[in-house]
């Protein structure tokens, strides 16, 4: 039967193809192969490469930022005379249910122009992403009509057959820019022939014409888009023939006229996004979550005060006599623990490194969320958002070092140094393992997802020049800061035991419990960030994102601070490591969700798919861990303080 591979709610484009008979119309997405690929190492190429993160070709909003003088050059470079050419690069392909397993579009035994491949020079973010854009023999110039204009006559060989069959078999798509601007098809079809008293049989066929509809206002495209004819094909079955086989290529281009201005021309990408009824579901997701949060988070904070103000009560009143109570009844519960509650945690060096780096995540997180907020990244923008992270990831960078710092001196620390060096490679150094192993996947598969080494070794100089010593001078200023930890409460010699707890009171329960309350309030969006990432869809609502993202942080905050609440109460007063892996257990749920997503959600398949998908979204979810976790601890921390500068401690 003719289904929709992903039936959607980001469509901004379609692909018209036919099979068995029926019209099936796919959503095609650009797809960002690498956008989590070094981002803590490489964020000063803008240092380096001098890239520009606003650089958007083929739009001119006014949010970018060009000036007048960049934007009228910017409209000189799209704008062309009748019969003029307009560039017209293949980039990738690629089987449609693998988004980052792509391909050079060369490898494909397609027509090459007669004057030699050239390639494209790309930047940073673009090899990131995966593209590796080369000429095309297509000639389609400025407002001028083509009907089955031949492209080459090709005699394939049996190798070359096979690699049409396997692309036709595993649903390859094709992708091109033609001004900039994106475009799909599909590489062939199969069709499913039934015949009475005998198993079905399956036909392959290749497409081998391609039909360009394009629209232009005044001197400019403004849109583009590509269909193949189902009428025009060939079979490429094993059975079809022996031997070689000699194919015809052909192509037909028309234009017409439109009143869409060129600076809009980037909206059709995104416009499926803002229809009222996907906008509805988002909007549900939202009020459903807030609801949710609303009603437990008060429930708990309700319990949470009455038992405060008791406890207020109980240790502030110092009328031990009128109420019949001895100093040693009085002395139970978190007020017990009062000379141990401000006890440095065990292994100072990696806790601050954990603090000190999830303060730099969340920073750069809130200044790539500004970016988003006013309008930098637009659909298809390549290599846009993974420069603007570079570029932000730059601006913070100093952070995680002078955070880290900072608190080891104030914790006593003396091998500051060590510090350093943990805190510069604790997200780092996992995010390049698991690179280094993806990349030679990569490599093996001969994939466009894999980095050239040119572009790894520039990676690794800006790391040495650039990442490291930031965080270097960072960690020197949080040394040198005059800044103290001041405790309401003295610490004692010795630290007193802890009782014995229920299992339930242990820490992998208790980060159960903490990580289900917020993944519960971003799990229904969390599914269309994944189908934008790892599928065909389009994410362009950021302001909704933003408000899940400052539910998810609230969210953490609270469970995190009632939970260190009912263990202080205990007497349990290692509080500092426990609070930070309840805050980043959301990560862990996630990584769990990771599963549900691959296996249920998805057609996703194969060694290098799955090694890419569950690899990423690893150093994904370690990142979220180190973020929320330093959210909790500093949610706690503050609760901490305040509880305990509210009685007297002696």
């Amino acid at each position: 039967p003719c289904v929709d591979p992903e039936p959607g709610f980001w469509s901004p484009i379609s692909v018209t193809r036919v099979v068995t008979g029926c019209t099936r119309t796919v959503k095609m997405a650009r797809i960002t192969h690498h956008a989590v690929v070094l981002v803590a190492v490489l964020f000063g190429v803008v240092f380096i490469s001098g890239a520009d993160c606003f650089a958007v070709r083929g739009t001119t909003k006014p949010e970018i930022g060009l000036s007048p003088g960049a934007t009228r050059k910017l409209l000189a470079t799209h704008q062309y005379r009748m019969r003029e050419k307009v560039p017209l690069y293949a980039n990738k392909a690629g089987p449609f249910h693998n988004p980052s397993e792509t391909y050079q579009y060369y490898d494909l035994p397609f027509c090459e122009p007669d004057t030699g491949l050239k390639s494209k020079i790309e930047d940073l973010g673009e090899v990131l992403e995966g593209d590796r854009m080369t000429s095309t023999p297509y000639h389609v110039p400025f407002r001028v009509d083509k009907e089955n204009e031949s492209l080459c006559r090709k005699t394939l060989t049996k190798a070359d057959l096979k690699k049409f069959r396997k692309a036709v078999e595993e649903d390859y798509y094709f992708q091109m820019f033609y001004d900039d601007l994106p475009i799909w098809g599909f590489v062939g079809k199969i069709e499913k022939i039934l015949k009475p008293n005998a198993n079905a049989e399956m036909r392959y066929y290749l497409f081998t014409h391609v039909h360009f509809d394009v629209s232009y206002n005044g001197d400019k495209v403004v849109e583009i888009n590509v269909s193949t004819d189902p009428l025009r094909t060939v079979d490429i079955t094993d059975d079809a023939g022996a031997g070689e086989k000699t194919i015809e290529f052909s192509y037909s281009a028309r234009w017409k006229e439109t009143h869409i201005p060129f600076d809009r021309r980037m909206e059709k990408y995104s416009r499926y996004s803002f229809l009222p009824q996907h906008l509805e579901i988002h909007w549900f997701s939202i009020i459903n979550s807030c609801v949710t949060v609303l009603l437990l988070t008060g429930f708990l904070a309700t319990i949470l005060m009455r038992v405060l103000k008791n406890d207020f009560i109980k240790y502030t009143t110092g009328r031990d006599d009128e109420v019949g109570l001895s100093e040693e009844s009085d002395e139970t519960g978190w007020k017990y623990i009062h000379g141990d509650v401000f006890r440095f945690p065990r292994f100072t060096s990696l806790f601050c490194a954990v603090i000190g780096v999830g303060t730099q995540l969340f920073a750069m997180t809130m200044g790539v969320f500004s970016l988003a907020l006013i309008g930098v990244f637009y659909p298809y923008n390549r290599g846009a958002l993974l420069t603007a992270i570079l570029v932000v990831y730059a601006l913070t960078s100093g952070i995680a070092g002078y955070v880290a710092a900072n608190n080891y001196r104030q914790m006593g620390g003396t091998l500051w140094v060590r510090n350093v060096l943990l805190t510069g490679s604790l997200f780092c150094g996992p995010m390049f393992v698991v690179f280094s192993f993806l990349n030679t996947v990569a490599i093996a598969y001969r994939s466009t997802a894999a980095l050239p080494f040119g572009t790894i070794m520039v990676i690794l100089i800006i790391w040495a020049l650039v990442t490291f010593p930031l965080t270097v001078l960072g960690g020197i200023a949080g040394k040198n800061a005059q800044t103290e930890f001041n405790a309401p409460c003295r610490t004692t010699k010795y630290p007193r035991e802890i009782p014995t707890l229920p299992w339930y009171r242990s820490a992998v329960p208790q980060m159960a419990m903490a990580g289900f309350l917020p993944f519960s309030a971003i799990y229904i969006e969390l599914y269309y960030i994944f189908a934008s990432v790892w599928g065909h869809k389009v994410y362009t609502i950021y302001s909704i994102l933003f408000i899940v993202f400052i539910i998810l942080v609230i969210v953490t905050g609270f469970i995190t601070i009632a939970l260190t609440y009912f263990q202080l109460a205990v007497e349990d007063h290692e509080w500092w490591w426990r609070a930070v892996v309840c805050g980043g257990s959301t990560g862990v749920f996630i990584y769990a969700y990771c599963f549900y997503y691959y296996y249920a959600r998805s057609d996703m398949s194969g060694f290098m798919q799955t090694s890419f998908f569950f690899g990423y979204m690893w150093t994904i979810c370690y990142g979220f861990f180190l973020m929320l976790g330093n959210v909790g601890f500093r949610a706690s921390k503050l609760f901490v303080m305040h509880i305990y500068k509210a009685i007297k401690c002696e």
